[in-house]
């Protein structure tokens, strides 16, 4: 199967769970020229990977410089347009509507942001899309999270990328720099009754989700894909 160069590319979320993953990732990965991390506050690519930092040791000082934090308004993220001038988006933007404080401030971070996010750059020459959505993801679900997440998969869709990947993924295993109660509960109750919960809605690493995004992406493949649970766990 052929593959393509990432070239550069932009992550959106960076200091999150998948979003770190994501840079470690694509500093390891020979096929970008550039990793930019777009953040509200300054950061070091250090502080950024935390405990990954102390996990690739091996990183260079070539592969570090890939590397450029862009801080950014999340307001008035039109103000900076050169920042969106990449190949490759990954967008691994979210929160929860317990930490966003409503709906309404919980769409403008899982919604309104992403997908502004997706227009500059598509509007800058941006040939890919990398989205990390949700297991249940859909338009018309009655739940208003999933439903959030459908609507947004299908706003990106008609922005009109080359290539535009999804990632469903159920709860998400990995070192967590802040407490979800209810993520906490939810993987104690998977690791408790892992047996009885199918494949398709076990727990994944993250990891494991943003290598089988970038893998994806890698792939060369044109249009809409999505990626499923199932299949991210059994990336290695």
């Amino acid at each position: 199967m052929s593959t393509s160069p990432l070239g550069s590319v932009l992550i959106a979320g960076a200091t999150g769970l998948v979003g770190r993953e994501a840079v470690l990732a694509c500093l390891l990965d020979e096929g970008v020229t550039e990793v930019r991390a777009l953040v509200r506050r300054p950061v070091t690519l250090d502080a950024l990977l935390g405990p990954l930092a102390h996990e690739q040791p091996g990183l260079t000082p070539s592969q570090r410089a890939r590397f450029r934090a862009v801080q950014a308004d999340f307001q008035r993220l039109d103000r900076e347009p050169q920042a969106f001038q990449v190949d490759t988006v990954v967008c691994a933007l979210g929160t929860t509507i317990r930490q966003a404080g409503s709906q309404q401030a919980f769409r403008q971070v899982d919604f309104d942001a992403p997908l502004q996010i997706a227009q500059l750059a598509h509007a800058q020459g941006a040939k890919r899309f990398l989205l990390v959505s949700a297991l249940g993801a859909s338009s018309s679900s009655r739940v208003f999270y999933n439903r959030v997440k459908g609507e947004l998969e299908d706003a990106i869709s008609d922005t009109g990328f080359e290539q535009f990947v999804i990632a469903r993924p159920s709860l998400l295993e990995g070192d967590r720099p802040e407490s979800r109660p209810g993520e906490h509960i939810g993987l104690m109750v998977a690791g408790a009754l892992g047996f009885l919960i199918p494949q398709s809605h076990r727990p994944v690493h993250v990891r494991q989700v943003a290598r089988a995004l970038l893998r994806e992406a890698r792939e060369a493949a044109s249009g809409r894909r999505v990626l499923t649970n199932a299949q991210m766990r059994a990336m290695r």
